[in-house]
């Protein structure tokens, strides 16, 4: 027996808590310094630190890494998505119809708008429809932060937030339907063709029915005790991942139902509005940073652009979608440019949607990943700061009365 057994091997093994708070430190450094130095959203900071540890820099954060950290980027989304979820109410949607058909005009023009563009520059039918399908979705977690960090409340923000989490189901509907179309590509079995999609959609939304009645009865069992239902709406949010995650249905979509169901099915409002936003903080800088080291530069300079095409396209389809019917609306003269400003953004959310869309057929997602990533890589720089533009120009930013 060595003198020295006592001491830990070297290189150390992989530790999910060390690399947490590698990410966690790292991310904030970054955001903190971004913020005061430039005074750009904290967002571009954990980006940034991000593509200077992953692929595009020193590669600290390669794919293994970034795989074991699913965990806590899988747990940051749900709590984004649970918390967009929430927002979204029928009620609202039902008596003011015009915006419910705004919402539907953006999600559907985009998506025109993006295949017929992708198609004219001679991408493949079913390339173009899939990359479509993802640029209808608006990144939650972009608007959602920087609205947070700015404390924005009015018009604006509360559309823009509404308009995400419409688009975001159109986004996921639309990518799970097509897998049919996927798999009759290569060859699958009719019975893939057709129990695949519908095992993904309707699962995922079971799993956000069963999640939010049991929310809903614990909810009514412990009382208005803020604190309580704290831990409990977060225990939820952690278990709903891990059943979705586990049963290999879309944890994106089953959190956004759970958000949608707990709001829409609460009828005795026994479950109280707790901001899960400040604990789920570290997990959202975590979740930026791993989303920035998975993206390569190289990917934009193969497909940029295309890329260029692609982004322009999605928000030309967005901004009519939104101007077209904004006087119907009840949106003020101007806002409404604001207003598609804010649903620039696309983020970790299309990262997670087209790998959860190629994961089956890697040849179909290296041939998708040079136009999806390219935009994404870009948004993600130049979204956050679109949002943070637009809120401030709409006069709904708090830290300006400061």
């Amino acid at each position: 027996m060595s003198a020295f057994n006592f001491l830990p091997s070297f290189p150390l093994p992989p530790n999910l808590v060390l690399l947490f708070g590698l990410l966690l430190l790292a991310g904030f450094a970054g955001g903190e310094l971004v913020q005061r130095m430039l005074r750009l959203p904290r967002i571009t900071g954990y980006v940034l630190v991000g593509l200077v540890l992953g692929a595009s820099g020193f590669g600290v954060i390669d794919k293994r890494l970034a795989g074991e950290a699913q965990m806590f980027v899988n747990i940051g989304l749900g709590i984004i998505l649970f918390e967009l979820g929430r927002r979204l109410d029928f009620g609202w949607l039902r008596r003011d119809r015009w915006f419910a058909a705004t919402a539907l005009a953006e999600s559907a023009l985009s998506f025109f708008c993006m295949y017929g563009a992708l198609a004219y520059f001679g991408i493949h039918p079913l390339h173009a429809t899939v990359a479509a399908a993802i640029g209808v979705a608006t990144s939650p977690a972009v608007v959602m932060l920087v609205a947070q960090e700015l404390r924005a409340e009015g018009q604006v923000t509360e559309r823009a937030l509404n308009l995400v989490a419409i688009n975001s189901v159109a986004a996921f509907v639309l990518a799970t339907t097509l897998l049919s179309w996927l798999h009759h590509e290569y060859r699958a079995s009719w019975i893939t063709m057709v129990s695949h999609p519908v095992y993904l959609l309707g699962g995922s939304l079971l799993i956000g029915y069963l999640a939010s009645g049991a929310a809903i009865l614990l909810a009514r069992w412990i009382g208005k005790r803020e604190e309580l239902q704290l831990v409990m709406l977060l225990g939820m949010i952690v278990l709903a991942v891990g059943c979705a995650d586990a049963l290999n249905l879309s944890v994106m979509l089953s959190l956004l139902a759970f958000g949608v169901a707990s709001r829409n099915l609460d009828r005795n409002h026994d479950l109280m509005q707790v901001n899960i936003g400040h604990i789920g903080q570290i997990f959202f800088v975590v979740l930026f940073v791993v989303t920035g080291a998975i993206l390569n530069v190289n990917d934009f300079i193969t497909g940029g652009a295309i890329a260029m095409v692609y982004i322009l396209a999605r928000f030309v389809g967005k901004a009519i979608g939104v101007l077209s019917l904004a006087h119907f609306s009840g949106i003020r003269p101007g806002s409404g440019g604001l207003l598609c400003l804010a649903l620039t953004p696309m983020s970790g959310l299309a990262i997670e949607m087209m790998h959860g869309t190629t994961s089956l057929y890697p040849e179909f997602g290296a041939k998708l990943a040079p136009i999806v990533l390219s935009a994404v890589l870009l948004l993600e720089l130049i979204g956050p700061v679109a949002v943070q533009f637009a809120l401030r120009t709409a006069g709904e930013a708090q830290e300006e009365s400061k």
